[in-house]
């Protein structure tokens, strides 16, 4: 149904693009809601499978078991390849339902049609997908007694039941946007009147992807027992990689609104955000990279890599092809203005940006070219990222305190106190509470500048609006400032200050760490179910009793090292397993890290999640004071 609906619904608006007949619009809406049908069937017929240990399903018996808990039992659906395209099919359903639901009383304005027409093309690919060589309801000849359950560390940490989702609400969510900016260039109804109609798609896209890419390093921090929670992973890069192009575009995007100004530069940033959307799912889902964020190998990599092509392809053709209507009319009147520290932010991430892409790709393009494996590993990106993310930290502090258009030596100064007061305050704490390095102070001096410009900026926002002024894109990008402000600070302290030690320890024996005492008290050693657990009972004084372990699963081929975490504001002791100790022994060997501020990471986080939501909210105020030099913004009220 799923593919039927998608496919003559394109049928039904492509005809009646070239016939010009408007019932074929209408009668494409139809098409819609028979697609969405569809996949909720096809999306609850597998929970239900799945939730009745169905192993007639090869994808049940494949990835369930009788044991496996319920909630792991629903997250299943994600859990590998087949079912993870089944819920990206569902999210795509939803989200071009949506669209068209919003839209329905203009579908008949071809902006509106050609970008309809290019959503259900994507979702005529993913269908594709689901009825070919992914299919996730093949059957088995043979009906096994029970499953062989997913890898154990998706199955043991509730987050994986959110983090896969939000983050597919992040990488489906750029289609709409995606999809009216291939509709402008066809149309060459280049304005800012469909940037203004897509923003809210935009940025729930945008905020999706945020809070997923930081809960699944929260789950890494929580599972994998290594101590950290981003390694710089080709599938961690992959999601990052649209977050960096999607974040430059919503800071670019508010200079066109106002100027009309980077009309090719937002294109090429939608048109890739996109596009980098679909090649991290090649990576993720073709076998071509080793990751523990990766799922089996299959013989979709390369169509996905062809889907890949032709969306890079058809952007380059479309983009080249309105060349000469797409040029900006404004220019930038001076460098120390609004739109200036933009055009800079903007650069700044697009460097980032390369620089992730080329130590992502780097190995695979030496492997396929010598047949040789290399790594490129975190000292490349720390040394090569670091003086960039210094420099967006120092124009995020900068650029709320700039006027559009220019702004004069004195008066930026003027605004700048405040901020340049916050950074040093931060630098001298910093000091003396034993921080030391000249990066780790001078990042931890632009993260206090970067929060007091934004909290500066709520400030008189509120002052001046009350309430009303933390809602709305300023109020909320001020918040989401602030979030990032604080990641910036978990992610310094945490990574270069951080202290470790490991310990052979005996009952009753203890260690310190940084200031840290760990009482080794006992071991627990029992069955849950069919999986051995040896649990080590730890005291942490000033914080209580906590629990690593480490699970030997029958039908897993190596020992799971589940760590316990002791959370504070101030610093995590993180306590982990090194191995399972002999048997008849209760001696243990107990790796210890003391992470600083890692809990700021995550409170970043949730202030991004809430930055979003409030700037989802409209403000009557800033949109009043919308002055797009184009008339063609009133093609928002589409």
């Amino acid at each position: 149904m799923g593919l039927i609906g998608a496919s003559c619904g394109l049928i039904e608006i492509l005809l009646a693009l070239l016939m010009r007949k408007s019932s074929g619009f209408k009668r494409s809406l139809a098409w819609v809601v028979l697609m969405v049908a569809g996949c909720v069937i096809a999306v609850g017929a597998m929970e239900l499978a799945l939730l009745q240990n169905n192993f007639s399903l090869a994808y049940v018996a494949g990835n369930s078991t009788i044991e496996t808990p319920t909630i792991y039992k629903i997250a299943t659906l994600w859990g590998a390849l087949e079912g993870s395209l089944l819920l990206w099919a569902l999210l795509l359903c939803g989200y071009v339902g949506a669209a068209a639901w919003c839209f329905r009383t203009k579908i008949n304005d071809r902006l509106v049609a050609w970008s309809l027409a290019t959503m259900l093309a994507v979702c005529v690919f993913f269908f594709g997908l689901l009825i070919g060589p992914a299919s996730p309801f093949d059957t088995l000849t043979s009906v096994p007694l029970d499953g062989e359950g997913l890898n154990p560390l998706l199955r043991n940490h509730p987050l994986m039941a959110i983090h896969p989702v939000m983050l597919y609400l992040g990488y489906v969510g750029f289609t709409v946007p995606f999809a009216f900016a291939v509709g402008a260039l066809i149309t060459g109804r280049l304005g800012e009147g469909w940037l203004v109609a897509t923003r809210t798609w935009t940025l729930i896209a945008w905020g999706c992807l945020s809070i997923g890419i930081l809960l699944g390093a929260w789950w890494s921090y929580e599972v994998l027992g290594w101590g950290g929670y981003w390694a710089w992973d080709p599938v961690e890069n992959a999601s990052f990689l649209p977050w960096l192009t999607g974040t430059a575009f919503l800071h670019s995007v508010i200079v066109q609104e106002r100027r009309g100004m980077l009309r090719v530069w937002n294109l090429s940033l939608l048109l890739a955000t996109f596009a980098l959307t679909i090649f991290g799912t090649f990576l993720t889902r073709s076998g071509v990279i080793d990751s523990v964020h990766e799922f089996s190998a299959s013989s979709i990599g390369p169509l996905f890599l062809g889907f890949f092509a032709i969306i890079v392809v058809g952007s380059v053709f479309l983009v080249g092809w309105r060349g000469d209507r797409i040029r900006s009319p404004g220019s930038i009147d001076s460098p120390f203005s609004r739109e200036g520290t933009f055009l800079a932010n903007n650069f700044l991430f697009a460097l980032f940006a390369f620089v992730v892409l080329l130590g992502t790709i780097f190995p695979l393009l030496v492997e396929a070219v010598s047949n040789e494996q290399i790594a490129v590993g975190r000292p490349y990106f720390d040394r090569m990222l670091m003086p960039i993310g210094l420099a967006l930290l120092a124009l995020m502090s900068v650029s709320p305190m700039l006027s559009w258009r220019s702004t004069s030596v004195t008066t930026l100064a003027g605004k700048l106190l405040g901020p340049a007061a916050c950074g040093a305050g931060t630098m001298a704490l910093s000091i003396a509470l034993g921080a030391h390095g000249v990066w780790p102070v001078l990042g931890l001096g632009l993260g206090g500048s970067t929060l007091g410009s934004a909290a500066h900026q709520i400030l008189i926002g509120t002052r001046r609006h009350g309430w009303k002024g933390i809602i709305g894109r300023t109020g909320g990008g001020m918040v989401a400032h602030i979030g990032i402000a604080l990641i910036a600070f978990g992610f310094i302290a945490s990574t270069a200050f951080s202290e470790e030690g490991e310990f052979v320890l005996q009952p009753g024996d203890s260690a310190s760490v940084a200031g840290h005492e760990v009482t080794f008290v006992g071991v627990e050693d029992y069955f849950d179910g069919p999986n051995r657990v040896v649990s080590a009972q730890i005291k942490v004084e000033g914080r209580g009793t906590f629990s690593p372990a480490i699970t030997r699963y029958p039908t897993f081929g190596r020992p799971i090292s589940t760590p316990s975490v002791a959370t504070s504001w101030v610093d995590d002791v993180y306590l982990s397993l090194a191995a399972i100790p002999d048997e008849g022994m209760d001696r243990i060997t107990l790796r210890v890290l003391i992470k600083p501020l890692v809990v700021w990471i995550w409170m970043g986080g949730a202030l991004i999640g809430l930055g979003t939501l409030l700037a989802l909210i409209p403000n009557r105020r800033e949109i009043s004071k919308e002055d797009s030099p184009s008339s063609e913004v009133q093609e928002a009220k589409l």
